[in-house]
């Protein structure tokens, strides 16, 4: 930069004052340089100092847990000590039954909870959204949500044992060929904790659902009403297609929550009978802090950190292609 003199005269009283005045001027090489260092100051690195608490925050939750159940699952480790075994935990976990049948009903879990409280909770949403009282019906709907899980499993262990309420409702109807021992036989026990589950999770969909409704622009709907659109044509052509960002949202919690499903599992069978309900969040933790395999639950819970990062991923890429890298 460089400064150029002026000079300003003033006249005081009978006397004259010469004030010489540094103007800043600058080159245009100088203005380049500046504007690079401007350019410096926006550029990708900018945010990063406010984006470090979020980074840290992540790294030590959840990218440090992860490669130190990738470095334990190398190990045979019963808590107190342990010795180098390579890839013989992930050979066990491939020849094991039980762990079979768990990734079998972590499949179900996902298969049930798409199905189920999806569906239910768009079915709902869409029924009473123009519905006289239909706020009141969807707010019966959603008081469930509000209940921990632990909470709606020792609620339905009263209806699913063995003595318990439905089967007793069962038998005053005269249904007695219908009567189960609901809790106790693989694959009814996985099922009729899915459909408990249901009962909870529906509620949280229907608030998601009836949300997406309320933003979808009216005249879309009276123009497609114009053109004769009602009923059915009216849910596949207008209503669902515009309900597709909130379903992005309400599928892949689902999906998320059904593969760590742990809670009500726990309360209702344990895993039980005979390991027969358990899921891999619930192998995971019996052979960890049950029965003190620490390698083997560190394999089984590197698997389940793959299957949901890999659906979870999997399913974003492709519900929305706009954001994915190209």
């Amino acid at each position: 930069m460089t400064d150029a003199m002026s000079t300003v005269t003033t006249t005081e009283s009978d006397t004259t004052v010469q004030v010489r005045r540094r103007i800043p001027t600058r080159t245009p090489h100088q203005a380049a340089d500046r504007a690079r260092g401007a350019g410096r100051m926006g550029g990708p690195l900018t945010g990063l100092p406010w984006a470090m608490p979020a980074l840290l925050l992540v790294g030590v939750l959840l990218v440090y847990p992860f490669f130190r159940s990738v470095y334990g699952s190398l190990f045979e480790d019963n808590g107190f000590t342990r010795h180098y075994t390579g890839l013989d935990n992930y050979v066990q976990l491939a020849e094991d039954p039980i762990f079979g049948r768990s990734l079998l009903n972590t499949v179900m879990w996902v298969a049930g909870t798409l199905l189920l409280p999806v569906a239910a909770g768009l079915a709902i949403a869409v029924a009473t959204h123009r519905m006289r009282f239909g706020r009141i019906a969807q707010l019966v709907v959603v008081l469930p949500c509000a209940i921990s899980g632990a909470a709606t499993a020792v609620l339905w262990k009263f209806i699913l044992t063995s003595e318990g309420s439905l089967n007793q409702v069962l038998q005053g109807l005269g249904l007695d060929s219908l009567v189960r021992p609901w809790l106790l036989e693989w694959p009814q026990n996985t099922l009729s904790m899915i459909v408990a589950g249901t009962w909870q999770a529906t509620g949280l969909n229907v608030v998601l659902f009836a949300i997406g409704l309320s933003a979808i622009p009216r005249e879309t709907v009276e123009a497609a009403e114009l053109d004769g659109a009602t009923g059915w044509r009216m849910f596949r052509y207008i209503t669902l297609p515009q309900l597709r960002s909130v379903s992005v949202v309400v599928i892949g919690m689902a999906i998320v929550n059904s593969l760590k499903a742990f809670d009500m599992i726990w309360v209702l069978t344990q895993g039980g009978p005979a390991r027969s309900s358990e899921t891999l969040a619930l192998t995971m933790y019996r052979e960890s802090f049950r029965l003190f395999h620490v390698g083997y639950g560190s394999a089984v819970a590197l698997v389940l950190s793959v299957i949901v990062v890999a659906s979870s991923w999997m399913y974003l890429r492709r519900q929305m292609p706009e954001t994915s890298p190209r």
